[in-house]
């Protein structure tokens, strides 16, 4: 299992640190002070390394080979700060971060949003579970003239080994969420047995988003005691709104689990809390949901919100099989919430150091 060997390669912390582009740098430097601070876990060790459109720019290269190997040679895990992705084609640009989740084969992009409680209304615990290699991310398009004007193609990929590795990691997920909350006693967030949503859209597109159904449902035998849903992903976003509260674990191809968990983070405020980590078999890197931020990166001192990375590296201890660490982290930030000592973003007037002091304070 993933989570398996990544907790065998976690005895030490050799962290790469790709900060990449905006405010990604600076939210990555609070996730670093943190995890120096927090107890329970060996002293991490960091490889400043380089990759982003800034990069690009500079150099000509979004993604340096010398990078790629320093991750696979050096570090047991990475952090990733932020990327700009400009909304035009610019030649010979091509996003870092998904180069890096194919490079290094991280097929599950993990994104739990959770409400903080005593402080949010609605009560909010799901993880979206997004397959990250392929469906329209394949990046294979083409664009024609014809006699009615250009038209533009764009190849979907969904594969049976792809869908099924991404089903068994959400299963796997449900059940360690289980096991973790039962450990501590928690009675706040999803409370019903474990359970996996498959997200789809087969009634329309039948085969591609068919074999992704079938695939994981393929995979639902192996774990009896998870309960298994569907939802057409439509209607998965209204009831996304409406009751949030019912949804636990959802698993999704590579576009919808890239929509769904950004509408998701609505819910709990701001696309600045909310985490992520690109699991693979044997290599996990840390990158918080929210974009370079450009309005604010040149601010001084920052307001970049800081706690979606800092969630970000205790979501990534999590896997490595520090349980206890990364909920002392989860449970600083949630003070820090609940205290009001937060960014503008969230109402506050704290920079991003002061915000980042006080979570290290709560530790």
């Amino acid at each position: 299992m993933a989570m398996q060997a990544l907790r065998e390669s976690a005895k030490t912390l050799r962290i790469g640190v790709i900060g990449g582009d905006g405010v990604g740098p600076v939210v990555l430097q609070a996730a670093q002070r943190v995890l120096e601070a927090v107890p329970g876990i060996p002293k991490p060790s960091f490889v400043p390394l380089q990759a982003g459109f800034e990069h690009f720019q500079k150099t000509g290269t979004a993604l340096p080979r010398e990078t790629v190997d320093a991750l696979k040679s050096e570090c047991t895990a990475a952090m990733f700060g932020a990327v700009s992705s400009p909304s035009h084609k610019v030649a010979g640009y091509s996003s870092p971060i998904v180069a890096l989740r194919k490079e290094m084969d991280l097929y599950a992009n993990v994104r739990p949003v959770k409400s903080v409680e005593g402080h949010d209304p609605r009560v909010v615990d799901m993880t979206i579970v997004r397959e990250n290699t392929e469906c329209l991310y394949v990046k294979q398009e083409t664009i024609e003239d014809t006699p009615t004007g250009r038209v533009a193609r764009a190849t979907r990929q969904i594969s049976e080994r792809a869908s099924t590795r991404i089903g068994r990691m959400a299963f796997e997920i449900a059940l360690a969420a289980a096991e973790v909350k039962k450990q501590r006693g928690g009675s706040y967030g999803w409370i019903g047995a474990p359970t996996v949503t498959i997200v789809h859209k087969s009634n329309v597109l039948s085969v591609t988003d068919g074999l992704f159904r079938e695939s994981v449902r393929a995979v639902a035998k192996e774990y009896p005691t998870v309960e298994v849903n569907e939802q057409i992903v439509d209607s998965l976003v209204y009831r996304l709104f409406r009751e949030p509260e019912k949804l636990s674990t959802l698993v999704c191809p590579n576009l919808y689990g890239d929509i769904v968990s950004d509408g998701a983070a609505a819910l709990v405020g701001s696309l600045g809390l909310v985490p992520s980590v690109n699991v693979g078999d044997s290599f996990i890197m840390g990158e918080p949901v929210h974009g370079s931020a450009p309005d604010i990166a040149d601010r001084v001192p920052s307001i970049a919100n800081p706690l979606a990375s800092i969630r970000s590296a205790a979501l990534m201890l999590e896997f490595m099989g520090y349980v206890e660490p990364a909920a002392k982290i989860y449970d600083a930030v949630d003070e820090s919430i609940r205290q009001g000592k937060v960014t503008p973003d969230l109402g506050g007037k704290l920079s991003t150091e002061e915000v980042t002091e006080v979570v290290c304070k709560q530790l």
